[in-house]
């Protein structure tokens, strides 16, 4: 849409200047995202959150209504990494609603995004550098006593879990007698220094059950049934759908094979997991003829990332767990929120999670010794990856959608940066996940990346960073260095303007310059970056007289 259009389409949409809405100009958000307190993005999120919730839109003159755009593309800033940014920068600030949209106008190629901010969580105030901001009339101030007294007063209405409801008519019939002794083992082994094997051998099936916390005042629970029950008993939990498919693809992503399964799943899961064909993987240690062995994925990985699917998924959504069994890698996805927001918290936790979607369900699992409950698994899986020397597990959050995606790595994508992680034992895992983020192209936090930078181990700045020359020598990728780097500024100007001046009178439109450019632009940035790029060096080189557009045509300043 043009600026005019876009322009109607936000004050239709988003009032201008109310309890729920900012308008804001915020050109350099390279500044204005986590600068200043007070006169940065974070702090107007936090303002609005600490409200109802509403929205934040940047790159409009407040005053003016004038749609100026913003700088972001020049810091590859995109919206998901800037989703990213706010749950870093602003303590308590949910996920859940949380969403950024982006519009580019057609005529004149501005950015411009409305941020949506959801309401605080119940007596949580939502912190920027720091402090809590509040917005009185048109002002942003630190928030007052009165107002943090009366966010930190709010009664709490308990969400209800869901694996712990009762199932109408549900009997020790519908239970798989298999899968109750199986979770007798299970609960002896977990509970063996507290309580004599003897003893639980005693118990009834039912005091068992209770013991477990899947029967409640002698009825089953919903949570016992995706657990213990018989296949044919699910259809007790509709419309939720208790199932994990197996999919297995081959190289060109087309499945090769399939198959559904469903409760109970304290015996199912071996089934699911004999599916995978994790081949016996040989390598040579330094100094020895003796290759070492091992399997292609570790079996504390590949089942803590089944056990956590089947734990924390929202089963209200009615949707399958997908386990896909890919040429190199396993790929996991469940419905819901990432619970601990960002995967940095979750690595970062110190103690147990304070809560859990399935509570019911995540109590019985540690009983049957399924999981655990210090939030120790997910580290773990970090670590057996590192000690493998494989690639970092990818986990894919997304917040709107409420999807959950890992991705485990049963080979080494990059031999040369595997035999570096092999020689530099100064490396901790904390350095090794973040320069295996940047190496497949994800998006670090500023916090990490001046870390990085600090070492060594990284070159460039905040926004604009790569694997450093030093590394790439080491971990001999000069070639990969190269083109992830792509040409300097002033030749791909140089390109551009030999590019107009064969043009001539026909200039080029922008589509076809990148045509031109595409293979010379830094090889590790997204298509969508790689554009943009290209936009602020047109810009720029409009502002400075080289170049000048007609409609959506560039020529060569004459």
């Amino acid at each position: 849409m043009t600026s005019k259009e876009l322009q109607q389409y936000l004050l239709r949409e988003f009032p201008q200047e109310n309890a729920c809405c900012e308008w804001k100009e915020m050109k350099n958000l390279k500044n204005s995202f986590a600068g200043d307190e007070k006169n940065d993005v974070v702090s107007y999120v936090s303002a609005i959150a600490n409200m109802e919730g509403g929205h934040l839109v940047i790159g409009v003159q407040d005053q003016t209504l004038e749609i100026v755009g913003t700088d972001l593309t020049k810091f590859n800033l995109n919206a998901q990494s800037a989703v990213w940014k706010l749950m870093e920068h602003c303590t308590n600030l949910s996920s859940e609603g949380l969403d950024i949209s982006e519009y580019i106008t057609e005529d004149t190629q501005k950015a411009v995004w409305v941020i949506h901010i959801p309401k605080h969580l119940p007596r949580r105030p939502v912190y920027a550098h720091k402090k809590a901001w509040q917005r009185v009339e048109d002002s942003l101030v630190e928030m007052t006593q009165e107002r943090l007294s009366a966010i930190l007063e709010e009664p709490i209405f308990e969400a209800k879990d869901w694996s712990a409801e009762i199932v109408p008519n549900a009997t020790l019939a519908d239970l798989d007698e298999l899968a109750i002794a199986k979770a007798r083992v299970m609960f002896k082994k977990v509970h063996a220094s507290k309580i004599p094997s003897e003893e639980v051998d005693a118990w009834s099936v039912e005091e068992l059950l209770c013991n477990s916390g899947v029967m409640i005042d002698g009825k089953l629970t919903r949570a016992a049934i995706i657990l213990l029950g018989k296949p044919v008993s699910v259809f007790k939990l509709r419309p939720a759908v208790v199932e994990v498919t197996w999919t297995l693809r081959d190289e060109h992503q087309e499945v090769v094979d399939y198959e559904h399964f469903t409760a109970p799943f304290i015996l199912t899961v071996d089934q699911i997991l004999s599916k995978i064909r994790n081949l016996t993987m040989r390598e040579l240690p330094g100094g020895t003829l003796f290759p070492d062995t091992m399997k292609q994925y570790d079996d504390y990985t590949i089942r803590e990332a089944l056990h956590n699917a089947i734990a924390h998924q929202d089963y209200t959504l009615q949707q399958r767990i997908n386990f896909v069994e890919n040429p190199g890698y396993l790929y996991y996805e469940n419905g819901g929120s990432f619970i601990p927001g960002t995967l940095q918290k979750a690595l970062a936790t110190k103690g147990p999670q304070r809560h859990f979607r399935n509570e019911c369900l995540c109590r019985a699992m540690v009983n049957f010794n399924m999981i655990d409950t210090v939030s120790r698994g997910i580290k773990k899986m970090f670590n057996e990856q590192w000690r493998r020397h494989f690639p970092m597990p990818d986990y894919e959050i997304d917040a709107l959608n409420k999807e959950v995606g890992v991705r485990i790595y049963g080979n080494s994508i990059n031999e040369k940066y595997t035999k570096l992680l092999k020689e530099n034992v100064s490396l901790t895992l904390e350095d090794c996940i973040l320069l295996d983020a940047v190496q497949k192209g994800h998006r670090i936090s500023e916090n990490n990346v001046v870390s990085l930078l600090e070492k060594g181990l990284l070159e460039g700045d905040i926004s604009d960073y790569r694997i450093s020359i030093d590394m790439a020598k080491k971990t001999r990728q000069l070639p990969e260095y190269t083109r992830n780097k792509g040409f300097d500024k002033a030749k791909i100007q140089q390109m551009i303007i030999q590019y107009l001046q064969n043009a001539g009178t026909l200039g080029a439109k922008r589509d076809a310059i990148f045509e031109y450019l595409k293979e010379v632009l830094p090889q590790n940035k997204t298509h969508e970056q790689q554009e943009r790029l290209i936009g602020n060096i047109l810009s720029e080189m409009k502002e400075i007289g080289l170049i000048h557009p007609e409609g959506r045509t560039w020529f060569l300043k004459s």
